[in-house]
């Protein structure tokens, strides 16, 4: 038995040039070159010219004259990088990125609490194109080399799932150059051969294909076209933060309703906190505003906490602190962040922090109340009274807060 597809590969499509066409609304739909000498990047409308990564310039204008040339902004793309990585990092904590703009998920596991790997992908894709405003290509298959070759065969702005009935079907029609690490000089080399297609390759004999490539490439690419890859998922980073955010669109919020979504949010993140037996010093409440324009307001405290209602405090005042530029400005998303984690039996005892209880009986009991109702019912089951009769997307029974 071969497995579910289990992993995601996703690639944000075009990314420095989608950046551009985002930020500048008057690219959009435009062919569009990021960078003059060398393309570092071309969008889809470019691509369809024949512009190309890494061309020379002056070739790129021949090919595609009305192209609008931009220079590079490498912290724009470090931003947005660094939001979608959230996005990835708030799915599954098992992320692997491969650069700026691409990286492996594992989701195996997932499918009681998150849904199928196909609906995983589909809700990944929707809250980085809602959140971030670009799309993502995603390839879902049981092996890191097919779902990054799925997703490449989904491009532009596509979801691929490649069952592990479907792989050999999938796979062995394709150009060879699919092969991860075969490059122009490689291709030439089968080509020579009268090899076009993966499945022309997988029908040599081992042996052949060390002979032809050498032994470290040809045992590798042709274990790749027989469909055997297996490389697990490796988390690239050690989690120093948790987070969760939420898209809001682009009609006016009041005070009240983001009170609520907030709410929400916090109760999520104390409840990974607890399951995870980890505490938190820093609370980070995020904003992105109508004109994409992004701002961060923090607070550490002096005692570390995994509370809820110490960090929904902070970030109530955080948010409140916030308003009056939230009123002029507009805001389209709202997140919160909670960072310098720590393991729960390393803290210090809590006490009594600028009228915050952070220790009391109650708060305690109500979080271990509300965690073990939701672990049997549902994440859903149960909120908080703040949530009752308010628009923040709740129906769920209300239990009451504690103050």
């Amino acid at each position: 038995m071969r497995g579910e597809a289990t992993v995601l590969h996703a690639d944000l499509d075009a990314f420095y040039a989608s950046v551009e066409q985002r930020d500048h609304p008057a690219l959009r739909g435009r062919p569009v070159i990021v960078g003059g000498g060398v393309v570092l990047a071309a969008s889809y409308e470019a691509k369809a010219r024949g512009v190309r990564t890494a061309m020379n310039g002056r070739q790129a204008r021949e090919a595609c004259p009305d192209a609008v040339v931009v220079p590079p902004r490498m912290e724009a793309y470090s931003e947005a990088s660094r939001a979608v990585f959230a996005i990835f990092r708030d799915t599954t904590p098992y992320v692997e990125g491969l650069s700026i703009d691409e990286a492996f998920l594992e989701v195996g596991g997932l499918r009681r609490i998150a849904g199928s790997p196909e609906q995983i992908a589909a809700r990944l894709r929707a809250r980085v194109l809602a959140e971030v405003g670009l799309a993502v290509s995603v390839g879902v298959a049981r092996t890191k080399f097919l779902a990054k070759v799925a997703s490449a065969v989904s491009k532009p702005d596509g979801l691929l799932v490649v069952e592990p009935d479907d792989e050999a079907a999938f796979l062995h029609p394709l150009p060879v150059e699919r092969l991860w690490g075969v490059g122009a000089v490689t291709a030439a080399k089968l080509h020579a051969l009268g090899i076009h297609t993966v499945g022309e390759f997988a029908e040599l004999e081992a042996a052949t294909a060390e002979r032809v490539l050498g032994r470290a490439a040809g045992t590798h690419l042709h274990a790749l076209s027989r469909l055997r890859d297996p490389r697990p998922v490796r988390s690239t980073q050690r989690r120093g933060s948790i987070g969760s955010q939420r898209a809001l669109g682009r009609s006016p919020r009041t005070a009240d309703e983001l009170d609520v979504i907030l709410t929400e949010i916090v109760d999520r993140l104390g409840r990974r906190l607890r399951d995870r037996d980890r505490v938190c010093r820093t609370v980070t409440l995020r904003l992105r505003f109508a004109d994409y324009a992004k701002a961060s307001r923090s607070r550490t405290l002096r005692v570390p906490t995994a509370r809820t209602e110490v960090v929904r405090s902070v970030a109530r005042g955080l948010l409140d602190a916030a308003m009056r530029e939230i009123t002029a400005r507009g805001v389209t998303l709202i997140g919160a962040s909670l960072s310098k984690l720590d393991h729960a039996d390393a803290a210090p005892t809590e006490l009594a922090l600028d009228g915050l209880s952070l220790n009391g009986e109650d708060g305690t009991r109500l979080d271990t109340v509300m965690d073990a109702v939701r672990d049997r019912f549902g994440a859903d089951a149960v909120g908080r009274a703040v949530q009752l009769g308010r628009d923040g997307g709740w129906s769920a029974p209300i239990l009451p807060e504690h103050e």
